[in-house]
């Protein structure tokens, strides 16, 4: 066992290579449709039978460290006693039960913990089961916001180039226009008004200009906290963030943030936001939530934005409602992800990685292939000169016995927080590896 009460991640892994009896391979490929993938020409995908600490066990008996925590969630690494112990716990007495006239210990309690989490009044708690949704209700809430005050002219929000916010209709129509995944869904999304995050005192001054110009159909503003993630691990500073606030705040319009990846210590601080000091109107949750547990994501609102839904007039509810909001698996296990930031020095070790990656990968700024690296939190990035897609570097990632993806031109580390030193070592030789061998 190590010091937090983990199993040693340099124990086995053990699992069964195939759960599919009597089901060929060939047939399982045939029907399993894989994300962001073109499947006629996609790397065959990599089968996990079982997972553990900060690593990932192949069917071929394979042992990748996971250095980007599965897409960002698995903050306390895989399967930590304390969160299998919640969800064991909670799975005896109740997995489920609808949240429509209902409610239970594990959502109550929770949503009081990320009030109490939380900066400023950001007090009221609605469940969702994906990040996109709760972009979405984000969205919705942001414009029935106005609409309940007779304002039903406010239909748009200004959105940042380069920004990603999910894959869903509303939350498409925030992303970059032009250079997102998105961008061939022109003409089938909603209206937005994106703008380059501003930086000098000028582009500021014309933000404000935009805002005040446009304000009678603006909504709001959604940001992406300090990191642009999907982008390529875009960062912009707490100094840019705060300014925009202010901007934001002074033509009275609405704020959300976006904290679905920055979110439970990534940046090294709790949320992006309290880096800034600001308190947005709306924030959004997800991914590290559960510490990789389970789906759960949250759309939190502060007391003025709840007070003009909070009414005689039944028309002035927010009618939005996933079946699986609030599930009581999910709320047991971020429940207990929010137990470990309290009782263990998570967000130290997070902003150790970023220490570590300017220390040791700082040499890699003197690379003919790298334009710049940078590191917050838990994150170390490496922009490069070409987008080599996934062909050329994950499987030289899984040579050296790691797993991680490139985001457009950039190689990325986002481990779990309790990652060791040795396994964060070993992680940097692999991205020197990719490096030395891009095509």
């Amino acid at each position: 066992m190590t010091s937090d009460g983990t199993k040693r991640t340099d124990e086995p892994v053990t699992g069964r290579a195939d759960a599919s009896v009597g089901v060929s391979e060939q047939l399982r490929q045939k029907h399993l449709w894989m994300p962001y993938s073109q499947m006629k020409t996609a790397l065959p995908a990599v089968e996990i039978v079982s997972t553990l600490g900060v690593f990932l066990q192949t069917a071929d008996g394979r042992r990748l460290i996971d250095a980007i925590s599965c897409w960002w969630t698995a903050c306390h690494g895989h399967r930590h006693p304390h969160l299998v112990s919640a969800v064991a716990d909670q799975l005896k007495t109740m997995p489920h039960v609808m949240l429509g006239g209902i409610q239970h210990p594990q959502a109550k309690r929770l949503a009081a913990r990320l009030a109490q989490l939380l900066p400023g009044d950001l007090n009221h708690v609605f469940f969702s089961d994906s990040g996109s949704v709760a972009v979405e209700v984000a969205l919705k809430i942001a414009k029935q916001y106005w609409l309940n005050q007779g304002e039903s002219a406010r239909n748009h929000f200004v959105c940042f180039q380069h920004a990603y916010h999910g894959d869903t209709t509303g939350a498409m129509s925030v992303c970059d226009p032009v250079d997102s995944m998105h961008a061939h869904f022109k003409g089938f999304l909603l209206k937005q008004f994106p703008r380059p995050i501003p930086q000098t005192e000028q582009e500021f001054a014309e933000f404000s200009q935009f805002l005040r110009h446009h304000r009678h159909e603006l909504a709001g503003v959604i940001i992406e906290p300090l990191v642009q993630g999907a982008a390529g691990m875009k960062f912009h500073s707490a100094g840019q963030l705060r300014e925009l606030a202010e901007r934001v705040r002074a033509e009275r319009l609405l704020l959300i943030a976006d904290e679905i990846a920055t979110g439970f210590g990534r940046t090294g601080t709790m949320f992006a936001c309290d880096q800034a000091e600001i308190v947005p109107d709306l924030i959004c949750l997800g991914k590290g939530l559960t510490g990789g547990m389970l789906p759960l994501a949250a759309t939190v609102a502060t007391t003025e934005v709840f007070s003009q839904f909070y009414s005689d007039d039944p028309d002035h509810a927010l009618m939005h409602g996933p079946t699986y909001m609030g599930n009581a698996l999910a709320c047991a296990a971020a429940n207990a992800s929010i137990d470990l930031f309290e009782k263990e020095p998570r967000l130290e070790q997070a902003r150790r990685i970023a220490e570590w990656g300017e220390e040791r990968l700082g040499r890699l700024r003197s690379h003919p292939r790298v334009r710049q690296l940078r590191c917050l939190g838990a994150l170390v990035v490496v922009e490069i000169d070409c987008e080599p897609g996934l062909k050329p570097v994950v499987p030289r990632y899984i040579e050296k016995g790691v797993w991680a993806r490139p985001l457009r031109n950039t190689l990325y580390l986002a481990p779990p927080f309790v990652i060791s030193w040795p396994q964060l070592e070993q992680c940097a030789d692999a991205l020197q590896w990719v490096l030395d061998n891009l095509p």
